[in-house]
């Protein structure tokens, strides 16, 4: 799912010689360095979701403050021209049902993502911060709860928790630190609101605080939930 363009701020200028494109373990990936100079900033990593690509929610990376290395991963299974995801889902039955294995893959892969972007990009290892939309916010929490010694935060936009991840989740300093922002819209058809309670609730239930927030939209992401995203990162 695409995160819905409806605002003005969600354009993206591809000459600018902050963009560049390439690929670290095996992901492809735009960046937006830094304004604000640093030895080494903060690294936010943007997800997307399912049928995207990694030019979707990088059209909002000039917004995130200047002092943030921004990294835009694509997804490494391709659905079609431009279009890719972190693993199959098929929404027919009413309920998401997913390929397990390809997810855990994903989830692999981020992992060694992180880990191999440093070589590329300096950044403060302390502070790495994950964004996903829809599926690209499943990967988000698949990441950081079972690897919180990799990632500082995540902002989960519209996405849900795996069930089979909560077995990989392991009690922590890190785990407990972790800092999580949840946005949801209240009238989501694709991924409904009472994920997003869900997750809150497991969460708080291992020890972590998480900021949720809804409003009164369906499955994208509109401007109070771009400005409540900003206020966090700040």
């Amino acid at each position: 799912m695409r995160a819905v363009p409806e605002i003005a701020i969600l354009s993206v200028i591809m000459s600018s010689p902050l963009h560049a494109q390439t690929a670290a373990a095996g992901l492809h990936y735009l960046v937006r360095q830094p304004s604000v100079s640093t030895a080494k900033p903060s690294v936010l990593i943007l997800l997307h979701g399912v049928g995207s690509n990694e030019e979707d929610l990088f059209s909002f990376a000039d917004r995130i403050p200047g002092e943030y290395l921004v990294i835009s991963a694509r997804a490494p299974n391709t659905m079609g021209p431009g279009s890719y995801a972190w693993y199959q889902v098929d929404f027919s039955t009413g309920k998401p049902v997913f390929n397990q294995e390809q997810a855990e893959q994903s989830r692999i892969k981020l992992i060694s993502f992180i880990e191999e972007l440093g070589k590329e990009h300096p950044f403060e290892p302390a502070r790495v911060y994950l964004c996903g939309f829809s599926q690209g916010a499943i990967m988000a929490y698949s990441v950081a709860l079972t690897r919180p010694d990799l990632v500082r935060g995540i902002a989960a936009m519209s996405g849900r928790l795996l069930e089979e991840v909560k077995p990989l989740v392991k009690p922590s300093r890190a785990l407990k630190q972790l800092s999580v922002f949840i946005s949801h819209g209240t009238q989501d058809g694709t991924l409904p609101v009472r994920y997003a309670s869900e997750a809150e609730a497991y969460l708080r239930s291992i020890g972590i605080s998480p900021t949720l927030k809804t409003y009164n939209d369906g499955h994208a992401i509109n401007a109070a939930m771009l400005a409540d995203l900003l206020v966090w990162l700040k």
